[in-house]
């Protein structure tokens, strides 16, 4: 499961080209094989304070552009990520941990291209609000300034592209804070996107918290953008009051399913199943809780056994794996607690819930967690892992109560043979985002945000520029 797969010159030479040379540094090691990946900079507040008044610096250029100019380096940015993709690819899967293959590594840095290439394409017009022979109004978004983007280690490089592109395509300067697990893979990809912009325009500060904490006080941003737990994010509205900052908010989900008794097992059990365990279940919109009709519940049971059963999990860079490890020993030991706890409770473990022992990586077993109560801390926290607790139901009003019994409500899903009865449950669901037949499907076309103490502001399409824009009146 973790055996240690060397990884080719060409990504040995992109990694050395990150690489400090001096200064502080911090050894990042491989969550699967506990091997060394690299040596990343720790980076002070007096480093950011250098990186922000550059970025002030170089924004009214890079402003003065217009969206033409903007976007035209944007997508030479993204031809740029294109170009680098295999050694992207290949740094990320070995200090995230994800595979290669499946809806990870490759795929992520592929993401990355999709969404520096719709961010730059997405028309954005002024708005004629009145325009009656007397009085002209009109709605025009200008850049914010300086935007600060703090992002997470599950989806590094995708995540970070999701905060930046928008931001630069809108005339902004951007900062960005990685993730202490994660800082090598954004640290390449602003290297990668950075042959394409202007010195200043965009830096990477690879501290710990305390550069956080400043970041998201500091009066020359405008604007800060987080992608992690509800926790965090509080603490960000926090030090954001005193300057009055604009914020977008992803934070922590515990994202529920519910499949209505006409859903046909085996057709919706794969997508079931990557709605729950993309990225080893690491993602914020992934599905966390699943509620299935007691008329169906065995089979549901029995078909994700069996996609379980033929998902193989093991070291990212082999090429057969499609599921790896935890990223950290935190996150592995909350899994292996909520699981722990599950079976104590006296549910049943259908597959997994035996992490191996005194071996190198973080790996979980894929878990499949059934007959199990709606309050089991595995169902009611967000476990964030590969760890699946279904809940049996009897009448959708129960499953629409236990959806929406929760504080938070990023996503959700509904399953059913019949759409239009399934759009009318989702209706009922207290989430930014309600997929039907299928779950964490996001695009770059189509805004997305959550609700409830899941975060606020909305990321992509044309709501997600103008996120990052001052809205401005021209009357007369």
């Amino acid at each position: 499961m973790t055996t240690e797969v060397a990884a080719p010159s060409g990504y040995d030479a992109f990694l050395a080209a990150i690489t400090p040379t001096s200064g502080l540094m911090k050894t990042i090691l491989d969550p699967a094989t506990g091997g060394v990946v690299g040596e990343a900079p720790v980076h002070s507040v007096a480093d950011l304070e250098h990186a922000v008044a550059a970025a002030v610096a170089a924004q009214p250029a890079w402003a003065g552009l217009g969206h033409e100019g903007r976007s035209a380096a944007l997508l030479r940015a993204a031809d740029a990520v294109e170009r680098s993709a295999e050694d992207l690819a290949r740094l990320l899967s070995r200090e995230q941990g994800k595979p290669l293959n499946g809806p990870n590594a490759r795929f992520e840095v592929g993401s990355c291209v999709a969404w520096l290439r719709a961010a730059a394409t997405i028309p954005l017009e002024a708005e004629t609000i009145v325009d009656d022979g007397q009085t002209r109004a009109e709605l025009h978004y200008r850049p914010i300034g300086v935007v600060g983007a703090i992002g997470p280690w599950n989806w590094p490089m995708m995540i970070t592209v999701w905060q930046i592109a928008p931001a630069l395509r809108m005339g902004n300067s951007v900062v960005v804070k990685p993730s202490e697990y994660t800082p090598l893979s954004v640290l390449a990809l602003a290297k990668v996107i950075n042959e394409e912009l202007p010195e200043g325009l965009l830096s990477v500060i690879s501290g710990g918290r305390d550069v956080g904490e400043r970041l998201a006080g500091h009066p020359a941003v405008g604007k800060i953008m987080f992608t992690g737990s509800t926790a965090t994010g509080k603490a960000i509205i926090k030090s954001s009051a005193d300057t009055v900052k604009r914020l977008t908010l992803e934070l922590g989900g515990n994202d529920a399913g519910i499949v209505l008794p006409d859903a046909d097992p085996k057709a919706i059990a794969q997508d079931l199943f990557w709605g729950a365990f993309i990225n080893s279940g690491q993602t914020c919109a992934a599905l966390k809780r699943l509620y299935v009709h007691e008329d169906i519940y065995d089979a549901v049971c029995e078909e994700l056994g069996a996609v379980a059963a033929a998902a193989p999990m093991g070291n990212g860079l082999d090429e057969t794996s499609v599921l790896g490890p935890l990223q950290n020993k935190q996150q592995f030991d909350i899994v292996n607690r909520l699981v722990d706890s599950a079976k104590h409770s006296g549910a049943r473990i259908l597959t997994g819930g035996n992490p191996p022992q005194e071996q190198p990586g973080y790996f979980y077993p894929t878990t499949l967690v059934a007959d199990i109560d709606n309050d089991n801390p595995l169902v009611a926290e967000e476990q964030f892992g590969p760890a699946l607790p279904i809940i049996k139901y009897s009448t959708v009003n129960e499953a629409v109560a236990m959806a929406n019994g929760l504080d938070v409500g990023l996503g959700a899903s509904v399953w059913s043979s019949d759409p239009a009865a399934a759009r009318k449950v989702a209706a009922r669901i207290q989430a930014g985002t309600v997929w039907i037949n299928k779950h964490g499907a996001v695009d770059p076309r189509i805004p997305f945000g959550g609700a409830k103490q899941s975060g606020y502001g909305l990321e992509f399409g044309v709501e997600g520029l103008k996120a990052l824009g001052v809205p401005q009146i021209i009357n007369g």
